[in-house]
């Protein structure tokens, strides 16, 4: 989830001097034609096929993911940039009540998902650092577009949980992450054909590193969701704030006042406590019991 978390860090960047030329729907378009032929290569280098028995598992996945991708993109039209990225970050706030509110419904004091509240705190320590570091505001005016920014948030929880069932089940990471850059592909090109296409220019050549980035943090992700805890990797997912904090500092001369480093250690607190607490708890259970 680091490495995952520092490519889409990067991916921003991209995205952010990318966008000055491109609208939203080329972005989404190209990034999952790249995304579709690096994952159809790394397909084939693992010796594995595209081929799935669980198709209606892929195209939950693909159709959620998308249409939470779709709903953040616009959020961030709609609400100051900070706003929108706290809301998207409600995707771990969200998977932490799943599994701890169906904890609790069953009641079972000795079953494994009742250990997950002190992570589920720990997690929400680090939303808490989200919220100091990233300061967000909503104006009268802006609420609709809050609105869809929480249901950005709320879909991409979905999707996460969705990538941890494929995972369970045996799916590769690859073949996952393919789908979605199909759904990304189809999603992005009816756009396209909406709202029309940019000519292309040497700008274009943005396009390439976001599109990889995007699948290296993706396939990142895919991978994280599938072998790990949970509430552990949620909570590391909050790490992408901190690299994309250092980026604005050191390429776009951004200042971040006191309040924002402290959110920054928070964050990084409660990485640290949720990764402990989880080990802790359940030391030689598997990963699909959390």
């Amino acid at each position: 989830m680091l490495i995952a978390s520092f490519s889409f860090a990067s991916m921003a960047v991209c995205v952010k001097v990318a966008s000055a030329w491109f609208n939203a729907a080329e972005l989404v378009f190209y990034r999952g034609l790249v995304g579709m032929l690096l994952m159809w290569l790394m397909v084939r280098r693992q010796g594995t096929t595209l081929r799935t028995a669980h198709p209606g598992m892929h195209a939950w996945r693909s159709l959620v993911g998308v249409m939470s991708l779709g709903a953040w993109f616009y959020a961030i039209a709609g609400l100051p940039l900070a706003t929108a990225m706290t809301l998207n970050y409600m995707s771990s706030v969200w998977i932490a009540a799943f599994l701890v509110g169906g904890a609790l419904l069953a009641w079972n004091p000795r079953a494994d998902a009742l250990r997950q509240g002190p992570l589920a705190l720990a997690l929400l320590a680090g939303f808490a650092g989200v919220v100091m570091m990233l300061r967000p505001t909503i104006d009268q005016n802006q609420v609709f577009a809050g609105l869809v920014g929480l249901l950005s948030g709320l879909g991409a929880a979905f999707a996460y949980l969705q990538v941890m069932a494929l995972g369970r089940i045996g799916e590769p990471e690859a073949r996952t992450v393919f789908y979605f850059a199909v759904g990304s592909a189809v999603a992005g090109g009816g756009g396209m054909l909406v709202v029309g296409a940019s000519a292309w220019d040497w700008h274009a050549l943005w396009l390439l590193p976001m599109a990889l980035l995007a699948s290296l943090g993706q396939w990142a992700m895919t991978r994280a969701y599938s072998h790990g805890a949970t509430l552990v990797v949620a909570n590391l997912q909050y790490s992408g704030l901190v690299f994309g904090a250092l980026y604005g500092v050191l390429l776009f001369g951004e200042v971040i006042p006191p309040v924002g480093w402290l959110g920054m250690a928070l964050i990084i607190a409660g990485g640290i406590a949720g990764t402990v607490l989880r080990a802790r708890a359940a030391p030689h259970s598997p990963a699909e019991e959390h």
